[in-house]
């Protein structure tokens, strides 16, 4: 599906295939359709505008004809100029080898299409790791900014590390699960995700390998790939990474630390155990290994607290803890926190004031006064009580129809089930026919290469209706896809 930011104006006396030309002629001429790139095929232009495949041919001749594109069979059209190149010898920049150039390699397509196809009209969306927009706490929101504008004196740039005063309530806010941290070993960051790209850029070497669970959410990123690092995933049980397989594979790959998500695990939802955290713990001690413990989801617990962070009894400096706002307020705040040894955190503070000069000072307010005032308490009662709800529609979903055609654990905390399928079929084919449909889903290979039956379903974001009606659906569509996939080998 091709995202559109114009629609032909149907009844404007200019005919559809001119008004179609321009907008692509326009496009070319301010460079942001550059010279050497593909322009949508002409089925997905049609479509995306509801207008007769011929009116887009119609469209694209005239501007072959003038030589700004240029059509090949099975490879598409390309465009080849600019109006004001045509005028002259001197050829435009090729932006499009500046582009593959980049430092930083691109997001898979899949994660590139779930990005744009969140923001479309009417869409379900099944895979989302966020709050539902209906969990929001407006009332509480406002009550944080009215008691803000009596002791905000300025927005300007705060210290690297970030707001002294916010440093100070998380230091208290950390004590109440067995953190005990002064100020100057935290730093403010936007998101527990810059947290883990100044890891990357600050603290490993090139060529170095990353340990981290198999699958992972770390998977669906190019983040440390795009450093020059690796990526090796170990096996994950009930209770959590399996660490039988560290010493020996820490010699064998070079590796510079561990990333784990111990707690409601994106995106299998699994609780890692207390006694599993204490294997790790000591393991990775004496192997000298570094732990990045990614905390975000601990305060969405649904049955019961779960087992103390790693970093509540890490004497030895070991972990770097990373926690966010994000998954329990609002990602829209864009705050998280780094807990690691001082000259650590001094180490990322400046490459994060190299890279923007510190967080947004009016959101480090915001957060602090939400845990000054005890209204971050309250709210996750609320949060975790509308999700134990949700929890139970989408179990209720499942057992009535995927019993059948797939497995999964009941979550005890987070976002996320992880859906097993039982059927043989194409998860691009699923995830594409899903989307026709306006159910966007989270396919379980963005996660693992070789998780080509799950699918990641998130109870958190969608409202309970949409829940229900996007599991029915989803159900038919894999049942009808698996009887395709079965009459296509039958015949082979």
């Amino acid at each position: 599906m091709v995202q559109l930011d114009w629609k032909p104006d149907k009844s404007s006396p200019i005919p559809i295939y001119l008004q179609i030309k321009k907008y692509i002629k326009d496009k070319i001429e301010t460079g942001e359709w550059p010279v050497g790139s593909k322009i949508p095929t002409q089925r997905a232009l049609a479509e995306g505008w509801k207008v007769n495949r011929s009116t887009i041919v119609t469209a694209v001749e005239e501007l072959i004809a003038e030589g700004l594109l240029e059509g090949k069979r099975g490879s598409g059209t390309r465009i080849i100029n600019n109006t004001w190149s045509l005028m002259t010898s001197t050829p435009p920049p090729d932006w499009n080898s500046y582009v593959k150039s980049g430092i930083h390699q691109p997001n898979f397509p899949t994660i590139r299409e779930i990005n744009k196809a969140e923001f479309y009209p009417h869409i379900i969306r099944l895979g989302t790791g966020e709050l539902s927009p209906d969990l929001f706490p407006r009332a509480m929101m406002k009550n944080v900014f009215d008691r803000l504008s009596d002791h905000i004196g300025s927005l300007g740039y705060e210290e690297p590390k970030g707001l002294l005063y916010l440093r100070e309530q998380l230091g208290k806010y950390l004590k109440t699960f067995g953190i005990d941290v002064s100020p100057s070993s935290i730093l403010i960051v936007s998101g527990a995700l810059q947290a883990l790209q100044l890891i990357s850029i600050g603290l490993l070497q090139r060529g170095s390998t990353i340990f981290l669970e198999k699958p992972s959410y770390l998977y669906s990123l190019n983040l440390f790939q795009s450093a020059g690092m690796r990526l090796f995933g170990l096996p994950m049980d009930g209770n959590g990474i399996q660490t039988n397989m560290i010493p020996e594979q820490k010699k064998k790959r070079n590796a510079a630390l561990l990333y784990t998500i111990p707690t409601f695990h994106n995106p299998t939802g699994i609780l890692m155990s207390e006694e599993r955290r204490k294997e790790l713990l000591e393991i990775c001690r004496q192997e000298r290994l570094p732990i990045i413990e990614d905390d975000v989801y601990r305060e969405l617990w649904l049955d019961s607290p779960p087992p103390p962070p790693l970093k509540s009894t890490d004497p030895n400096g070991l972990v770097l803890y990373l926690g966010s706002m994000s998954k329990t307020l609002s990602p829209g705040l864009r705050i998280g926190w780094v807990v690691g040894p001082e000259p650590v955190i001094d180490r990322l503070a400046d490459l994060k004031m190299q890279t923007d000069y510190g967080s947004s000072s009016l959101s480090q307010w915001v957060v602090a006064e939400w845990l000054s005032s005890g209204l971050y308490h309250h709210h996750l009662e609320k949060v975790r009580e509308n999700l134990k709800v949700r929890r139970e529609i989408m179990l209720d979903a499942l057992e009535k129809h995927f019993s059948d055609i797939a497995a999964w654990t009941v979550p005890k905390g987070g976002f996320y089930v992880w859906l097993g399928l039982r059927l043989s079929l194409s998860l691009r084919e699923l995830f594409e026919k899903a989307l026709q449909e306006k159910i966007l889903l989270n396919p379980g290979n963005i996660y693992d290469q070789h998780a080509g039956q799950y699918l990641r379903i998130s109870y958190a974001y969608a409202s309970p209706a949409d829940l229900e009606k996007g599991i029915v659906r989803l159900s038919e569509l894999i049942r009808q896809l698996s009887r395709n996939t079965a009459s296509r080998e039958n015949r082979v």
